[in-house]
């Protein structure tokens, strides 16, 4: 028995886009569909020439023709966009954007959680890195702003290397482990340093908030930069509804340190949801968490134990979750993400002055 056209299209309406995690189908990539007796020969239009993640359509076309009756063979062919075609899918991709804000992309109903720190070498990355991979396990379609310009890191910690693409106007970001994932490392070559004023700093963020493609999140997680400088506050005028959570390590040095960037968060409009303890145990002690938390009024969210997995799981770009899923620090921040999904932001970010008449 022949397969028909119309089986075809419903098994592909299975096969998901890697990057743009949507329907082939419902993205008009399906270009053509040929059936002569048992074999069927199938194209598809990239979005760009030379997509990296070929195979990923290879894998799903073969795996989903299968459960077709009558299919004996596949070919699977590809083909290119046209520009008005891209133009059409850009196009539709925004038009299931409800408005944040004047040009943003983000979806009104995504949280966005900045981690901050007063200072570097506290382990805020790999902690942004390993928290957005909790969510993600949690059920939350989870992204990654890696807003720390002069310090990108979290493509590295995650093994991610595939470049962003260009549809159109619209930056897709590049996706692993079910996260998606924007980095200004993408954009240099090697290991080059960035040496730019505020105002390019604000642009980069705001083109990262507005041309990128994050479509359905329900988490945006942000490493930011150490210290209380000018993407803190680029940050908190484009996303003033954003929770902050601020990291430390246990000794007083940062603490103190830290307590700045908690200030400074507050002052940008951000509300501060807690802090986190990070390598805490013997070497630099414990309790700087509980002081920083006091300090600020807000909650203690969890100590993670200073652990060489974590530093072994960032170094080889593997996630801590698959590496070592059982080790106390997975744990502690797997517990860490539950807390923060069980708080909803408040209605008001910022304590309203009384006027009286």
């Amino acid at each position: 028995m022949e397969p028909s056209r119309e089986q075809i299209l419903k098994a592909l309406e299975r096969v998901i886009d890697p990057e743009l995690r949507r329907p082939v189908t419902e993205l008009d990539m399906v270009r053509g569909v040929e059936i002569d007796g048992g074999n069927v020969a199938i194209t598809i239009a990239l979005t760009v020439a030379g997509c990296p993640l070929r195979s990923s359509f290879e894998d799903q076309v073969r795996e989903v023709m299968r459960d077709v009756p009558g299919v004996e063979s596949v070919g699977l062919g590809f083909d290119v966009m046209t520009p008005d075609e891209r133009q059409a899918l850009t196009t539709k991709l925004r038009g299931g954007i409800t408005e944040r804000t004047k040009g943003l992309s983000l979806d009104a109903s995504t949280r966005v959680i900045a981690v901050c720190s007063g200072k570097g070498g506290v382990g805020k990355s790999t902690l942004t890195a390993n928290l957005a991979l909790a969510f993600s396990q949690l059920g939350q379609r989870t992204g990654i702003l890696d807003a720390d310009v002069y310090g990108h890191s979290i493509p590295h910690i995650l093994g991610i290397h595939q470049k962003p693409v260009l549809v159109d106007k619209m930056i897709v970001p590049p996706v692993k482990h079910e996260l998606k994932l924007m980095s200004i490392g993408f954009f240099l070559d090697d290991n080059q340093p960035i040496m730019w004023r505020g105002p390019m700093l604000h642009r980069a963020l705001e083109q990262f908030l507005s041309d990128v493609h994050w479509g359905e999140l329900d988490m945006l997680v942000v490493d930011m930069p150490p210290g209380t400088g000018d993407v803190a506050i680029s940050l908190g005028q484009l996303l003033p509804r954003a929770e902050a959570i601020v990291v430390t390590t246990p000794q007083p040095a940062a603490q103190e340190v830290a307590a700045r960037a908690g200030v400074m968060a507050q002052k940008t409009s951000m509300r501060l949801i807690g802090v986190v303890e990070n390598m805490s145990g013997d070497v630099f002690g414990t309790g700087g968490g509980q002081r920083l938390a006091d300090e600020l009024g807000i909650p203690l969210l969890g100590r993670i134990p200073l652990d060489p997995i974590v530093r072994e799981c960032g170094d080889a770009g593997e996630p801590l979750f698959a590496a070592a899923p059982d080790a106390g620090a997975a744990q502690e921040l797997r517990r860490i993400a539950e807390v923060v999904l069980e708080q909803r932001a408040g209605a008001i970010v910022k304590p309203l002055t009384v006027v009286s008449r």
